[in-house]
Parts: structure tokens; C-alpha cells; sequence
């Protein structure tokens, strides 16, 4: 590929990141050092902008960097992997962790809201009303068992 390939800015126009992304992604081990030009530019192929969506695409479902990296391998060493390293088990182990934090989210929504309808508008004053929705005795005993263990 002497060449051939797609320039730094015209891969990182093409996959939607910028230029930074693509060295630290190099740095990281999820891209592999592009060849380079006579001129010394960086000749990446055409391939790369597949990779950099696929990347970007899995951050997004909320994969880590070190899980897109752990999937990536063992995307390309998939012969004789342990089936509970591929996709499927990534995907699914994944999915338990969102639902996890939807229900969290959700109780944190409800909570709000019952916070906003009771008309909670000093959290000092609200903290010694035993009208008040916000569950500051339940929060505050998580803690202390956290800080504890």
C-alpha cells in the first residue's frame, strides 16, 4: 500500500471521530499503526472505517474501551475461543448491567417526581419533614453499610 489508503483527516472525516481519536486508538492497541506514505502521512485502509464505526458503535451500547478491545480479539482469534468471551456472552452480560441501571434510574425518576408533587424545595428542611419523599434515612444507612464493610 505504497500508495494507496485513506489519509489521517479523510479517515477521520469518513468514520465521524477526529484526529486525536484515531492516535489514541493507535496507542491503545484497537488500531493498528497504519503503513505511511514516502511523505510520511499515514495510509490507513479503507477497512479502518468499519473498525472506527464498529468502535464508536459499542461505546455507544456502553462497552468500555478494554471491553471493545477484549471483543475485537477475540472477534479475530475466534477459533478455539471460550464461548463465554464472544459477543453473545459480552452482549448479554452487558444488557444485565443497563437493566440494572434503568431500574436505578427509574426509582431515582420516581423519587423526583415525587419530590417536585410534595413541593420539596429546601433539602434541609425537607430532610426533617416526615412528609417529605426523599428517602434521605435509607440513603444515608447505604452509606454508613458501605463505608463499613
Amino acid at each position: 500500500m505504497t500508495g494507496s489508503g485513506l489519509r489521517s483527516g479523510q479517515l477521520a472525516d469518513a468514520a465521524g471521530v477526529n484526529l486525536q481519536t484515531l492516535r489514541y486508538y493507535e496507542r491503545r492497541g484497537l488500531l493498528t499503526s497504519p503503513q505511511r506514505s514516502p511523505g510520511g502521512h499515514r495510509l490507513y485502509p479503507s477497512e479502518t472505517v468499519t473498525l472506527l464505526r464498529v468502535i464508536k458503535t459499542a461505546q455507544r451500547l456502553g462497552f468500555t474501551l478494554n471491553e471493545v478491545a477484549d471483543l475485537l480479539d477475540a472477534g479475530r482469534h475466534h477459533h478455539g475461543t471460550r464461548p463465554d468471551t464472544g459477543l453473545q456472552a459480552r452482549a448479554s452480560q452487558k444488557l444485565v448491567e443497563v437493566e440494572e441501571k434503568l431500574a436505578d434510574l427509574t426509582v431515582i425518576r420516581d423519587t423526583l417526581r415525587a419530590a417536585i408533587s410534595a413541593g420539596c424545595d429546601d433539602l434541609v428542611a425537607c430532610a426533617g419533614s416526615s412528609c417529605c419523599p426523599l428517602p434521605f434515612v435509607e440513603i444515608a444507612g447505604r452509606n454508613d453499610r458501605v463505608d463499613t464493610c
